[in-house]
């Protein structure tokens, strides 16, 4: 079948089933719920003004993925030489509810994948939590399937180091090339 141009209402009527994983993705990458907003907001406006471009049958979810993906490597080279500065209450009082070595754990995960590349960081988000096979990610980052691989062996390998153990992300069920 050939490809089929689109306008803005049919990648409006599939975006809304994408923006729970683009917003996962958005505040693994920013780290911020409010940034990831951001993020997912210019995903969002970017995609339907720019609906045109998307060929039918293409796959959406890795062409939003993609539009997120450069958004916010742009975003990293505009910001990367302002000072980041956080405001006194802003930072969280710590507390010690229940379920605090689960959240420990989770909290120093999260800690170790900050210290990733961001190459590392976003395969393995696309992979292991958004359960991506590594041709979609492959796709969504503009690299070949094989970058993918080594690029989340590698990831998974820091990770362990960083962690001391196996980390507790699930990996996807198909991850076919």
């Amino acid at each position: 079948m050939a490809d089929q141009t689109v306008d803005a209402s049919d990648v409006g009527d599939q975006l809304p089933q994408h923006l729970p994983a683009l917003r996962r993705y958005a505040r693994a990458l920013t780290g911020d719920a409010t940034a990831a907003d951001d993020l997912v907001q210019d995903c969002a406006e970017r995609a339907l003004s720019r609906a045109h471009l998307w060929r039918q049958p293409g796959n959406l979810r890795a062409w939003l993925f993609t539009i997120m993906h450069n958004l916010h490597a742009n975003n990293c080279r505009r910001w990367a030489s302002r000072p980041r500065l956080t405001a006194v209450e802003d930072v969280p009082e710590p507390s010690w509810p229940a379920g605090q070595i689960e959240r420990l754990a989770a909290n120093q995960t999260l800690a170790a994948m900050r210290q990733l590349s961001v190459d590392h960081r976003e395969v393995l988000i696309l992979i292991a939590i958004e359960g991506m096979a590594y041709a979609e990610a492959a796709e969504v980052l503009g690299v070949p399937p094989g970058t993918v691989m080594s690029r989340l062996s590698r990831a998974r390998d820091h990770l362990r180091r960083l962690t001391g153990e196996e980390p507790a992300v699930r990996t996807a069920k198909t991850n076919a090339a």
